[in-house]
């Protein structure tokens, strides 16, 4: 059975279909050969049940936020002003390119676009200074996957959809360990310049005396601000991860209004993003509760949990089993596909292993970022890819291995010292 399932998903993946395609119709399939009552019949309540949950309330208003934040240029006043206090560190505007994408991520919660965006501001820097393309590109796409990690993140509303845990815990665990692989890849640019100081650009690193502090602050306030109102309105308990994301949603608003971005074609292209995004992901976590009630029809998930029991691994030997697999997978699949396939059939895994279910939360995350970078389907990979003039695309594969090992390095940090994690979720009580 475990056989037939995987062989499904991947041929239907393979011949092209959207996600949410594949996934119904692999759940289709598994209960029509091994179902002993047909659940058809349940996709209607199934699909209404997934789709009314309150939490995903939350999905829209931040895709919204980040389609307004998208299209009023905070992204570039933020890589100018930062450029200015980072460029003389060994490797100058590739940190840069790490601050910007982990303050941008906090306000987006989407990798692809906090990519895009600090790529799209970020490329001139590259071919004006000499920078070394490979270091230079993977540390956009590195840096763009925190978009996953730090909160706000769509992607871990699905997973605790799927897990059954809170959506606020997760945000809290995520904040140290996004803020601590942001500084693990700009250790990476910093020591791989030391090595070699040709790959940090041909043009001294100074600090520009133009600006000042108050244009730095007022760079970083929309930012910093949002990210605080959000998490802050958590972390307190004034707000559920809903009525955050509204607060974040009127909140950027209101900042396109007062930078005098805010008219009708801004806002009818925010929109119009925002219902496209929202509809697709909201298609795939359909498809996925279904395949969800499917699996537990059939037996299929308490299988491999006792396949898995059988084995008699211990703790860390299952996470690093774990963290295998989906390294591989990450190498044919997207994050959301990853997360919405696997995470019914893992968690319960992980679970009775002793691992608590917001910790590895967080370690999906990560995994699902290196998803974004691992070739050949790592999207952030292509993203960079098209916006760069002319080069092949091996500089992005072999560019990117440091941070890959950064990230991995997050995950053993994390499976050492659990609290990097756990400790902001327990300050906030129960």
């Amino acid at each position: 059975m475990i056989a037939v399932a995987l062989t499904l998903l991947f041929v239907l993946l393979g011949l092209g279909l959207h996600v949410a395609s594949a996934l119904g119709w692999l759940a289709f399939t598994l209960s029509e050969l091994y179902a002993f009552l047909p659940v058809m019949g349940a996709l209607g309540e199934l699909a209404w049940g997934s789709s009314s949950e309150g939490l995903l309330v939350a999905v829209p208003m931040f895709i919204l936020m980040g389609e307004l934040l998208l299209r009023s240029d905070i992204a570039e006043d933020m890589f100018r002003e930062l450029s200015r206090y980072l460029a003389w560190l060994p490797g100058g505007v590739m940190h840069t390119n790490v601050g910007a994408a982990a303050l941008f991520a906090a306000t987006s919660g989407s990798s692809v676009a906090t990519a895009a965006t600090i790529g799209t501001v970020a490329m001139p820097n590259m071919l004006r200074e000499g920078y070394n393309p490979r270091l230079f590109l993977a540390s956009i796409a590195a840096s763009g996957t925190l978009g996953i990690l730090i909160p706000p993140s769509i992607n871990m509303i699905v997973y605790g959809l799927l897990a059954e845990v809170s959506v606020s815990k997760l945000y809290l665990a995520a904040v140290v360990p996004g803020v601590v692989l942001a500084l693990l890849f700009s250790l990476a640019i910093l020591l791989a310049c030391i090595v070699r100081p040709a790959w940090g650009g041909n043009r001294k690193a100074r600090r520009d005396g133009s600006g000042g502090a108050r244009t730095l602050v007022g760079a970083l306030l929309a930012p910093i601000g949002l990210f605080v109102a959000i998490i802050g309105s958590i972390y307190t308990g004034l707000a559920a991860p809903s009525e955050a994301a509204s607060i974040g949603a009127i909140a950027a608003l209101v900042l396109c209004a007062m930078r005098r971005r805010l008219n009708v074609k801004m806002l009818r292209d925010a929109f119009e993003g925002t219902m496209k995004t929202t509809a697709m992901v909201m298609l795939i976590i359909i498809a996925a509760v279904f395949l969800s009630f499917t699996l537990g029809m059939i037996g299929l998930t308490e299988r491999i949990t006792q396949a898995v029991s059988s084995l008699s691994l211990t703790r860390f030997e299952l996470l690093f089993a774990v963290c295998a697999f989906y390294l591989v997978l990450g190498c044919f699949m997207d994050p959301l596909s990853m997360i919405v396939t696997t995470a019914p059939i893992v968690i319960p895994v992980m679970t009775q292993a002793g691992w608590d279910p917001v910790w590895f939360g967080v370690v999906f995350m990560i995994l699902s970022e290196a998803a974004l970078i691992t070739p050949p389907i790592g999207m952030n990979l292509f993203v960079i890819q098209s916006l760069r003039p002319a080069g092949p695309f091996s500089d992005l594969a072999i560019g990117i291995l440091p941070f890959l090992g950064m990230m991995i390095l997050m995950i053993a940090l994390l499976a050492l010292v659990p609290d990097v994690a756990m400790w902001l979720p327990r300050q906030a009580g129960p």
